[in-house]
């Protein structure tokens, strides 16, 4: 009886044995580069349609954990869910619809400072009948009011 050894004709595998483990080093450094690219981009994406905002002397509220849902009237007189324009006679259902999915948070109202007053009253009159109660109006804090210290 001989003994079979592993040489030149004794095996029928191939002299290299496969390697089946992948290099995911490069995959943790795109995830990561990804990471903080969408970590400075996001604050970023969340401001919407361009408004000039009230200038007050008021205190920041506290950020919420995502993206907030937000009403916006330009200078014009438009009305904008996000970024979609939308009609005032159409403003309610649209908010009743986001209400029906969940939507319990916080809403802002983004009026910009050379629009009616009595516009920006008839956007949250819609707001409250679409079952808004908590409506947070967003000023530029950045600045100060003259005369205010």
């Amino acid at each position: 009886m001989g003994m079979m050894t592993s040489g030149s004709g004794g095996s029928s595998r191939g002299r290299r044995s496969m390697n089946a483990e992948i290099n995911v080093t490069p995959l943790v450094d795109v995830m990561l580069v990804l990471l903080i690219v969408f970590m400075i981009t996001a604050p970023l994406l969340t401001t919407g349609v361009d408004v000039t905002l009230p200038q007050t002397a008021s205190q920041n509220l506290p950020a919420p954990s995502e993206a907030p849902l937000s009403v916006t009237v330009d200078e014009e007189g438009k009305i904008y869910v996000q970024e979609t324009e939308i009609e005032i006679e159409a403003l309610t259902s649209q908010l009743i619809a986001i209400t029906n999915e969940g939507y319990e948070e916080r809403i802002f109202l983004r009026g910009d400072q050379n629009v009616d007053y009595g516009r920006v009253m008839e956007v949250m009159t819609q707001m409250q009948r679409a079952g808004f109660r908590n409506i947070a109006m967003v000023t530029d804090p950045k600045s100060t009011v003259q005369g205010a210290q």
